[in-house]
């Protein structure tokens, strides 16, 4: 029997002794890459930490005490000590296990996450809660590298440094995101990593200083207290100490026995500490090692080769938006594009080799980089910000004061609107279409098809106004290709005429609005199907055409209906008159939609066409 099937709980690892974590570790990882080889999910992330998070569950007790994860790409380790290993057969399926943290499956998770930057503010809030109670468990953030060029982040840190509070902050640095990192703190990290000389020196001239009578101690003290002196003649500014917080590192985080030594040392200071670990993505398998961002997050693949077992030579929408891109780019010498470290996530890695200079990865940093946009567009730039729906929400403030109010010319490409599937709650798109609808000035526009989308880019270009076009993740749908009127705007596209039921479809929805239309032919009836085109502003001629020449009218979108595209309709209808026609919208329900494939949650929802026409044939009759 191997160490892994001993291990049901943190108290269980307690009971091996620590000459046997390094087996542990190797079981470990060969569990991931089993596991995970099925599934599909964030596997070189977790593989980097198998030693650190053996070390913090050794130290630390969970549940007592909080783990707080950045993410949370990196927790399947975590998951598999606090007693979710046959969890794995699930991950990320529908109503199976999570991919990330999640306190409604586990009290060990300590906070959810899923977006970057959030733990050293989450795990702050918490310490101090405890000391308001007079409590005594710790705390610990565990913080990649890459979430350090978000600006949240500092700001804990900052405030951190301020209020003294006793805590550990883990920077798990293994110098990358997704992609290779950028920015000035990645530049101040490689400083750091290239210059371990600083712990053996300082602990070297303890040494040599306590070994003289007398003055020994002494002059070490005094050195102690002015150490910059000792600190800067050997390293650059030491920034995370000028915050307040004290720094220990750079430590190797593949070496569990001195892990678990330095944090129990640092379990006695009653400030708060950073301790900067250094290790490898994707260690111990060698696919993920040599391709780290191939397997940041990934579908099934083969164990032995790395290779991924479904591939789709269909195109997506994300390399169609970043192939128009670099069509346009070519003709339109301002275009600029912008990406929040997800360069290939977005399709955007063909302009950075096109035009370089023209290309600007700000890092995970969403706030600045629509603020950054609207620099460009105010200094004559065109600014194209490639960017997920779900990381749009944290701009959301930038987008009204920074770049509509001026009405400036952006482009914010928003990839992964709707349901992204396996990710979850965190990360569905599902909320876009009501927070961009709600901006004055901005007009908010999505494709039926791919090469809608790249109709939709050019007149983006050529408006000169702030403009959100926002397409699903996975491969864009080719239905209706061949016929495309031209885009104007503000207005909708009649796709087929008919007479008393209009379907009025959103964006990616028409391949099932057209599954809807011919169901209904089927039943003798003869409805109309429209290709809304935009949701701001919306098609008032259409609206009014609805209005007074149909008894039914269905709207569907792949967003939550408080604040959607139904909702624009259902107000420009209360506009334009009293009793008008029986409106019914179809989309998500006031929630968070959890993981699951695009279909089945479709089904789940009665957004299917199959589920949507037996509605609409109720309602009807």
């Amino acid at each position: 029997m191997g160490y892994l099937e001993k291990i049901n709980s943190p108290k269980d690892l307690k009971k091996l002794d620590m000459r046997a974590l390094d087996e542990l570790a190797k079981e470990i990882r060969a569990f991931l890459v089993e596991n995970v080889s099925k599934t599909g999910g964030h596997l070189s992330s977790s593989l980097g930490v198998v030693e650190l998070t053996l070390a913090l569950h050794y130290c630390f007790s969970c549940p007592r005490d909080k783990i707080v994860w950045d993410v949370g790409h990196q927790a399947y380790v975590h998951k598999i000590l606090t007693g979710r290993k046959e969890g794995f057969k699930t991950l990320r399926k529908l109503d199976g296990m999570s991919g990330f943290p999640r306190p409604s499956e586990s009290e060990c998770d300590a906070f959810n996450a899923g977006h970057s930057s959030t733990s050293v503010s989450a795990a702050l809030g918490i310490a101090n809660a405890r000391d308001l109670k007079n409590e005594s468990f710790y705390v610990t953030a565990v913080i990649g590298d890459g979430a350090m060029s978000g600006g949240m982040a500092y700001e804990a840190l900052n405030n951190a440094g301020q209020l003294k509070t006793k805590m550990l902050i883990v920077l798990n640095d293994n110098q990358m995101s997704i992609s290779a990192n950028v920015g000035a703190m990645s530049n101040y990290l490689n400083q750091l990593r290239l210059a371990p000389t600083y712990v053996s020196a300082k602990r070297d001239v303890q040494k040599t200083l306590q070994k003289l009578p007398v003055i020994g101690n002494g002059v070490y003290n005094f050195l102690g207290r002015t150490k910059e002196g000792i600190k800067h003649s050997i390293l650059p500014s030491v920034m995370f100490e000028q915050l307040g917080l004290t720094y220990i590192g750079p430590v190797d985080g593949h070496d569990t026995k001195k892990l678990i030594q330095i944090i129990n040392r640092i379990k006695k200071i009653d400030t708060p500490v950073l301790l900067h670990v250094i290790t490898k993505k994707g260690k111990g398998y060698a696919p993920a090692e040599i391709n780290p961002s191939k397997f940041h997050g990934i579908g099934a693949f083969d164990p032995q080769t790395g290779e991924v077992l479904k591939k789709s030579n269909k195109k997506t929408y994300s390399k169609i938006f970043g192939r128009k891109i670099v069509q346009l780019a070519a003709k339109h010498k301002e275009i600029c594009a912008v990406t929040a470290a997800m360069p290939s996530g977005t399709g955007l890695e063909h302009f950075a080799q096109e035009y370089p200079e023209r290309f600007f990865d700000v890092g995970i940093a969403e706030e600045h980089a629509v603020t950054f946009c609207g620099g460009l567009a105010k200094g004559g730039c065109l600014p194209v910000f490639a960017v997920y729906s779900t990381f749009l929400q944290r701009s959301y403030d930038q987008l009204i004061h920074d770049i509509c109010i001026q009405k400036l010319p952006c482009i914010i490409a928003v990839d992964r609107a709707g349901i992204v599937g396996d990710d979850g709650e965190t990360h569905q798109g599902i909320f876009d279409i009501s927070f961009l609808n709600t901006i004055p000035n901005m007009t908010v526009m999505a494709p039926k098809n791919g090469v809608e989308l790249e109709k939709m880019l050019e007149f983006a270009v050529d408006a000169k106004i702030p403009v959100a076009i926002r397409y699903p993740r996975g491969a864009a749908s080719e239905m209706m290709s061949n016929a495309q009127s031209p885009i104007e705007l503000g207005k909708c596209e009649y796709i087929y005429n008919g007479k008393d039921i209009a379907i009025v479809s959103y964006g990616a929805m028409m391949d099932e609005a057209v599954g809807v239309y011919e169901g209904l032919i089927k039943e003798g009836l003869r409805p109309t199907l429209i290709n809304a085109r935009f949701s701001s502003p919306l098609d008032m001629d259409m609206a009014e055409d609805l209005f007074k020449n149909y008894k039914y009218v269905f709207t569907m979108e792949d967003n939550v209906l408080r604040g959607g595209f139904g909702s624009v309709v259902s107000q420009a209808f209360s506009k334009i008159g009293t009793n008008g026609p029986l409106l019914q919208c179809f989309g998500f329900p006031d929630c968070f939609v959890e993981h699951g494939t695009k279909a089945q949650l479709f089904k789940r929802y009665g957004l299917d066409a199959a589920s949507v026409c037996q509605k609409i044939k109720e309602s009807i009759e």
